[in-house]
């Protein structure tokens, strides 16, 4: 049938056989259309390359009117679930789906669940992948229609790689696709289309042509076999063999051997025994509980038999009930076999597709005789089940989220009900007859329609809590509550409430706890609720509050507007109080007579002095008054219980004299940000006996002084004294500080850390940095230390033991301009996971092109009190076409997975979509939508909040100023400082901050827990990852473009934890007061750490330089490159020249950090693809460039030539980022034959193989343009004039890339080994095995692959194997102007006419086929002694 007729509900589908089908995709005789499958391909796929071809037969093969068939191979990648396309549709194909964007592909996958790839060998490559078929078919294609061409019995669909459903067969898969796509966030119909085929797409949602088979699962719901059996423990009773099972909570024993007819042998083992025989070789001995038990003996013929069934019996007998849990199975039955368990009390059925019919459906649950609880919620009802109201012994019953809209009148029949939960339904009403189960207590109707409280609640007296949080109550009638007197628990938070009524004088007597948090009340009276004990009131619009204080214990009245509190009588029984972020000015004068008060927060308010009474409190305990505007503490008359005591973020200039030894129980102080001078002694004699555990004095005025005043506090083990005038600090002070655990001097004028220092032996954490200290502490001897910071200081030198602990884990020396690490002294510092200092680099002429850069940055990331650092940063100076920049940050709160991903692969992701359109909602939206993708198995479970800048001029005027859009989901911030004031750029999408999106989740019927968390996961409505939790949190983000202008200072980029501690108005004052952005960053992340943050703190501040004479550049007259996608962090082998030292820049261009631990790309091995499994479209016209004076240079990629512009003064040029680099020293050779040789700055080596990993993301590879600086370069810069086009050259098929003074080359006869080498075969598809998305231009292509290198294989990305040490040849740096002159002896290495790269041609970014890749061989010209490689010289590269 012509493909032009086949429109209507047309399915493609794939089968396992063809025949006479024309290879290249062609449609043979019998209407059969396939994909050209290219024998190259199929082999590096370990793919038989006949498989498929053999004749037309069996199941499916048979003609159908209107169907023609499509037969793909694929390959797995190092995911176990995401495939890799490795061909294209054909091209009738691709007109057919571009004919209308209602077409489209659905994958089908086998029914092995978690299949493990093939594995290596001659078997492997011979075994064809057939458990996955591609099925061309439309929006209106239904099931039905699919299953009747394959002869199959049913669909299967799978979300998030969850749950499985079967499908109804009216059902439309390519339809289900399109929808949740579109639920995501895409909008574009044919963008929809594109990304349904993607394969990367079966990790969120995935069909199965016939139901996945898990064995895990199987094994926990029916065990079932043929053994050798006998009864009783004496040796009357013979083995058999018989059929044997173990079945919910019994042991089944058949009476004959080939089936379970007849009679059956039931034995119940919840609370009986499983024991080994140890006389028979994989035997068990079950026995039942009780005085009368029974025993049966069962023997095993292997042992895996003998242990899976001796695992899940230990199970069964083990428990205290007859509990049997089959949810998250995927079960439409329970198994039949399940009936005979009649011992069952408790079965839990949750997150099941549960039927009404069939022999294991709800209709024969009553079938069990004792079932006291059932569980059946998360199961897709849409009815209750009425069946379940003939099960009278039930107590318990759960029904939530199943989109219930109605109760049947039969629930009158459960009169031992005693708890109902019908939370996440659709309930607007309840019948009467629910009125006589008088044994129910609990009844939960959350996230339901109610508009007002059930009249049927007045009857149900046992029920003592109404739970109708996230309904639709807006006037709460407290007559009401009168009328149902057996009340004492009312939560009705998340209701839209507006008025709380009370319409007579009646008191309301039995209500103890009351819940109304986020609502809408802007006042509330509740005097009339006489015995109130507890209210929760936090996040209304609370004008004015009234109380009554007889009972009163717990008040929670957080951000609100209250500028008083009413409470009468005096709530004596009050012992916590919360009074945070409100408008008080002062506090009310019953505080002070409240007896029993321990705890009282009053943060954020106006309040200018506390009460003298207050404080001298006998039984106040912890005390909370930061972010006011104190300017005095009342003196202490007398001893206090006070423990913790918070006055930061105040006016103080002093504190109270007698402070630390009238409180002695105080073990907590922290008065940040306040203009102190001093510090109140800690004892009236020499004895002390202060008992302060944390001190935090960051932002004072003191000065060296205090440190006498420390040593009282001998049991010190937190001290932030950071930003303050210390000159130095007392030597013998500090030694008296013994169990000190925690050290923050930052920000003084320190010229010296005391030696004493290491008296401190349980120190681990010393941060020292923006300081001007000169020798480097003596801190490496104690055996505690963990991080140590000494960055933004003027270090010369290191004086190291001959050993360091095993314990230091992080070392910054980043910022020492005049530190130079010895070779001796990197040696010793291998071990260290993040090893962070200065790269020095050789001035050159190019340095007036990093002048012209309109904006640098620096970034800090501390992990707190945490393990693990979840926060990673994206800084790219120098972005696409060299006058762009691209920043970002990501916040895994407690995974480090996701972000680690999102840092690498985002900026990727950004510049292909900036290919397709220019459009800054739309390229912004699809880059996370399309990393929301690439994050595979990982972003099933695992997600973090994530925000991205892009800096950029206008595609519509090229020659204007620049512009900034700004993207994000989830909690990461961005404030922009314009005229000295914060400009908010981002949007936080918390549940607390964000009604839209709370009424969004609430409407998708979510859980919300108390602590406002979707399920009581996370408090963000909107993050990349976290996939399970769609529809409620979707990775669509907010996106708003901003112009920027001369009065434009410095952007801030900051995660939750930053900006919870640091307003927007602190965070720009603080970057304003510190020229260096790197020392900005650092300080606002030592500010939050002592302002009280225990959590991750990541911050980037980008010092913008946008001024009246921006550059005037004129854009080219041609372009044929496209933006080049940035390549992914890859190790290199390096020889650096003693002008070319190695430089790996930690997103500044002048940092770089060892770890020895993790890179970025072996980050995980579960996560999905993250190359682009697509093309960017060449046919786009690429962003005009300009080019004025101060921007001689022309970019391809992001590579710096060598003589360019020295490395290390370019911020952008080697984006590394914090963790993501691998330095082996024990891999390593520079070609140091001894100590006695000078050392290569920057180099680590103990002899062996040098291996430094550097990171590439988003580099410029520019080319310098300039006149030749010695004569040994002229010709080398006439030959490559072609480079001020930007263009490459082909030459004597030699492929030279340089990488920051390093020439890595690949040999033109190596080529064609590499493209056969299954280790380094995918260098040269599309997809890089290092996650890099790359457009198919010569420039590209040769820097990938000639800096691909070993990684891992376990790793999150796949590797090639590691070559040997003596296949490489080491030049030292002395022999280079030998080897320079013997090279240039055996004549000139360009020649020929040059080859300049072809155009890409205008091609859909999808459907084709991906640009065979094209090796140029070229010389990259630049002055200095940089070596020149022929091809029998080198092969570092690989």
């Amino acid at each position: 049938m012509a493909m032009e007729d086949e429109d209507k509900n047309t399915a493609v589908v794939a089968t396992n056989v063809r025949a006479g089908i024309k290879k290249g995709g062609d449609v043979g005789d019998n209407g059969a259309c396939i994909d050209r499958q290219p024998d190259t391909v199929v082999h590096q796929a370990g793919l038989n390359p006949t498989a498929g071809r053999g004749s037309r037969s069996g199941p499916g093969a048979h003609a159908a009117t209107g169907i023609r068939v499509l037969k793909r191979n694929m390959k797995r990648n190092g995911s176990r679930r995401c495939m890799t396309r490795k061909t294209r549709f054909g091209s009738r194909e691709r007109d057919w789906l571009k004919g209308d964007t209602q077409r489209g592909c659905v994958c089908l996958y086998g029914g092995t669940v978690d299949p493990q790839p093939p594995a290596p060998g001659p078997q492997a490559s011979s075994t064809p992948q057939t458990d996955l078929q591609l099925v061309l078919c439309s929006t209106s294609t239904t099931v039905e229609e699919l299953c009747a061409q394959r002869d199959g019995q049913g669909l299967y669909v799978q979300l998030h790689g969850d749950l499985t459903r079967r499908l109804d067969p009216s059902e439309r898969p390519l339809q289900m696709v399109y929808d949740y796509l579109a639920s995501l966030g895409y909008s574009d119909p044919v963008r929809v289309q594109q990304e349904a085929a993607n394969s990367d797409l079966s990790c969120m949602i995935r069909f199965y042509s016939e139901r996945p088979v898990n064995a895990d699962q199987q094994e926990r719901t029916l065990l079932k076999g043929v053994f050798s059996v006998r009864k009783g423990k004496t040796q009357l009773h013979k083995w058999a063999e018989r059929q044997v099972l173990l079945c919910g909570t019994c042991l089944i024993v058949a009476s004959v051997k080939d089936s379970l007819t007849g009679k059956m042998h039931i034995l119940p083992l919840v609370g009986g025994k499983v024991e080994e025989v140890r006389r028979r070789q994989h035997c068990l001995m079950f026995s039942s509980a009780g005085s009368q038990a029974q025993t049966y003996f069962v023997n095993f013929d292997t042992l895996a038999d003998y242990q899976r069934w001796h695992r899940q019996a230990l199970k069964v007998v083990s428990q205290t009930v007859s509990l049997v849990d089959l949810s998250c199975y995927s079960l439409e039955t329970v198994p039949e076999y399940l009936f005979y368990s009649q011992d069952i009390t408790h079965l839990n059925l949750r997150h099941n597709f549960m039927s009404l019919q069939g022999p294991g459906g709800l209709l024969n649950l009553p079938r069990f005789s004792q079932l006291k609880s059932l569980n059946l919620s998360h199961n897709r009802l849409g009815v209750f089940p009425e069946c379940v109201c003939e099960i009278l012994t039930l107590t318990e019953l759960n029904l939530s989220c199943n989109s219930l809209h109605t109760i049947p009148v039969q629930i009158g029949n459960l009169q031992s009900l005693q708890t109902l939960s019908l939370d996440g339904n659709h309930l607007s009403s309840l019948p009467e007859e629910l009125g006589g189960l008088f044994q129910l207590n609990s009844l939960g109707l959350s996230f339901n329609n109610f508009s007002h409280i059930p009249a049927v609640l007045e009857r149900l007296s046992a029920v003592d809590k109404l739970a109708m949080a996230g309904n639709r109550v807006e006037t709460l009638e407290l007559c009401t509550l009168i009328r149902m007197s057996h009340l004492k628990n009312i939560d009705i938070r998340l209701n839209g409430l507006r008025w709380v009524k009370s319409e007579n004088l009646e008191a309301v007597s039995q209500v103890t706890q009351l819940d109304i948090r986020d609502n809408c009340l802007d006042s509330l009276d509740l005097s009339s609720v006489c015995n109130l004990e507890t209210l929760h009131c936090q996040r209304n619009q609370l004008g004015t509050l009234t109380l009554s204080g007889f009972t009163l214990r717990m008040l929670h009245t957080g951000s609100n507007r209250l500028t008083t509190v009413n409470i009468y009588p005096v709530p004596n029984q009050l012992t916590h109080m919360d009074l945070s972020q409100n408008l008080l000015e002062y506090l009310p004068d019953w505080v002070c007579d409240c007896r029993k008060i321990e705890m009282l927060d009053v943060t954020h308010n106006l309040l200018s002095e506390l009460p003298s009474r207050l404080l001298n409190s006998l039984s106040l305990r912890k005390l909370l008054t930061g972010n006011n505007r104190l300017q005095r503490v009342p003196d202490l008359l007398d001893h206090v219980p006070l423990e913790a005591l918070d006055l930061q973020h105040n006016k103080l200039v002093e504190l109270p004299e007698g402070l630390f030894y009238k409180a002695l129980n105080l073990k907590y102080l922290n008065v940040s940000a306040n203009a102190l001078e001093s510090i109140p002694s800690s004892s009236q004699s020499e004895e002390s006996l202060s008992t302060l555990q944390e001190l935090y004095l960051t932002g004072n005025n003191l000065n060296e002084n205090c440190g006498a005043l420390l040593v009282g506090h001998q049991n010190l083990r937190i001290l932030h004294i950071a930003y303050n005038q210390l000159l130095s600090f007392p030597a013998s002070k500090l030694s008296k500080l013994e169990l000190l655990e925690e050290l923050n001097l930052s920000g003084n004028k320190l010229k010296t850390i005391p030696s004493t220092v290491s008296s401190c032996k349980r120190l681990h954490t010393l941060i020292a940095h923006s300081n001007h200290i000169t020798v480097f502490p003596e801190i490496l001897n104690l055996p505690e230390i963990k991080l140590v910071d000494l960055s933004c200081n003027e270090l010369t030198e290191i004086q190291l033991p001959d050993s360091l602990p095993s314990t230091l884990q992080e070392l910054d020396l980043t910022g020492n301009s005049s530190l130079i690490l010895e070779h001796k002294t990197l040696n010793l510092f291998s071990h260290i996971t993040t090893l962070k200092f200065d790269q020095k680099s050789t001035t050159t002429a190019g340095d007036s092109l990093n002048a012209s850069t309109p904006w640098n940055h620096g970034f800090s990331e501390m992990s707190g009190q945490r393990n693990k650092l979840c926060v990673s940063v994206l800084a790219v100076d120098r972005f696409g076409d060299n006058v762009e920049a691209c920043y970002g940050i990501f916040d895994g709160d407690r995974n480090e997975e996701v972000p680690r991903l999102l840092q690498c692969t985002m900026g990727d992701v950004l510049c292909e979509e900036l290919q397709h359109c220019s459009v800054d909602m739309v390229y912004m939206c699809n880059t996370f939508l399309t990393s929301h993708r690439k994050l595979g198995m990982a972003g099933q479970k695992l997600g973090a909040s994530a925000l991205l800048c892009y800096i950029h001029r206008e595609t519509s005027d090229p020659g204007g100023y620049f512009s900034l859009t700004v993207a994000n989901v989830g909690t990461c911030q961005a404030v922009l400082c314009r005229d000295g004031r914060p400009v908010p750029l981002s949007k936080v999408y918390s549940l607390e901050n964000c009604t839209e999106e709370m009424e969004r989740v609430k409407l998708s019927k979510a859980i919300i827990t108390e602590d406002n968390k979707v399920s009581g996961v996370t408090c963000c409505s909107r993050l990349l990852g976290c996939s399970y939790l769609s529809p409620w949190v979707l990775p669509k983000p907010w996106v708003h473009t901003v112009p920027l202008c001369p009065q434009d200072e410095f952007l801030v980029l900051g995660n939750r934890a930053l900006f919870e501690r640091v307003s927007y108005q602190e965070a720009v004052c603080t970057v304003q007061a510190v020229q260096d952005p790197r020392a900005a960053a650092k300080k606002l992340c030592s500010l939050a750490q002592s302002y009280g943050c225990k959590d991750n703190i990541g911050a980037l501040v980008v010092s913008l330089h946008i001024g009246e004479d921006s550059c005037t550049c004129e854009p080219p007259v041609s372009t044929t490159e496209p933006r080049g996608p940035p390549p992914a962090p890859v190790p290199v082998s390096v020889t650096p020249g003693p002008s070319e030292p190695v430089n790996i820049s930690s997103s500044g261009g002048i940092v770089t950090e060892f770890s020895s631990e993790t890179s970025a790309s072996e980050v995980g091995s579960e996560a999905g693809s993250t190359a682009s499994d697509e093309h960017p479209s060449s046919g786009l016209a690429s962003r005009p460039e300009r080019r004025c004076s101060l921007h001689p240079a022309t970019t391809l990629c992001g590579i710096m030539v060598p003589g360019s512009a020295g490395a290390g003064t370019h911020p952008g040029l080697f984006q590394r980022q914090p963790s993501s680099a691998t330095f082996s020293s024990n891999q390593s050779d520079n070609g140091l034959d001894s100590d006695d040789e000078a050392p290569l700055e920057g180099v680590i080596s103990n002899g062996s193989k040098l291996e430094v990993e550097v990171d590439i993301h988003c580099c410029a590879f520019q080319l310098r343009s300039g006149a030749p600086e010695s004569p040994k370069d002229l010709d080398l810069e006439k030959q490559g004039s072609d480079y001020l086009n930007g263009k490459m050259r082909r030459q004597n098929s030699v492929v030279v890339s340089a990488t920051n003074g390093c020439l890595l080359a690949v040999c033109g006869r190596e080529i064609a080994d590499l493209k056969k080498s299954p280790s380094t075969c995918s260098l040269f598809g599309k997809k890089l095995s290092n996650g890099s998305v790359v457009v198919p231009e010569d420039s590209h292509n040769l820097i990938e692959v000639a800096l691909e290198a070993p990684k891992k294989k376990s790793g999150y990305f796949t590797a090639p194997a590691q070559q040997d040490p003596e296949d490489q040849l080491i030049v030292p740096p002395s022999l280079e102007q030998e080897v320079r002159e013997q090279l240039r002896s055996h004549g000139p290495l360009l020649s020929g006419p040059s080859a300049p790269s072809t155009p890409t041609t205008l091609k859909d970014p999808v459907w084709d086929h991906p640009h065979p890749p094209a090796f140029a061989s070229n010389l990259v010209p630049g002055p200095g002694p940089t070596p020149i490689l022929q091809q029998e010289v080198y092969d570092t590269a690989l």
